[in-house]
């Protein structure tokens, strides 16, 4: 009997602590904290600790999500990353071979040297 009660006790407190930890998961806890080391009223040292425990998607709902953009975590993102290095290669290829109106051209010949505005 005595073993009985030990196991329901048991069953009843993981319970509690499974639905504790759902609710820190759904609504998202933030833990905060500053160290200061300070020497005859100077500081040497600053630490701020920021720490939030929330479930992924409760964090993109805050708009946290650079676990998405960041290629150490994500491979999805080295390929965004590329994507962005290549469309900006072509874009430098074309404003480099684009012609340049005549007009704007003799202007920026027929100044003097030091006027020179491009």
């Amino acid at each position: 009997m005595e073993q009985q009660r030990t196991r329901l006790a048991h069953s009843t407190n993981t319970s509690n602590l499974a639905d504790i930890l759902e609710r820190v998961l759904d609504k998202g806890i933030v833990i905060a904290g500053d160290i200061k080391v300070k020497l005859v009223d100077i500081e040497l040292l600053t630490i701020q600790i920021r720490l939030m425990i929330a479930s992924v998607d409760k964090a993109k709902e805050m708009g946290m999500d650079w676990w998405i953009r960041n290629p150490d975590f994500s491979s999805k993102a080295m390929t965004d990353q590329t994507k962005e290095i290549l469309e900006l290669r072509e874009r430098i290829a074309r404003l480099e071979h684009a012609p340049v109106p005549a007009a704007s051209a003799s202007a920026f010949l027929a100044a003097p040297a030091g006027r020179r505005d491009p």
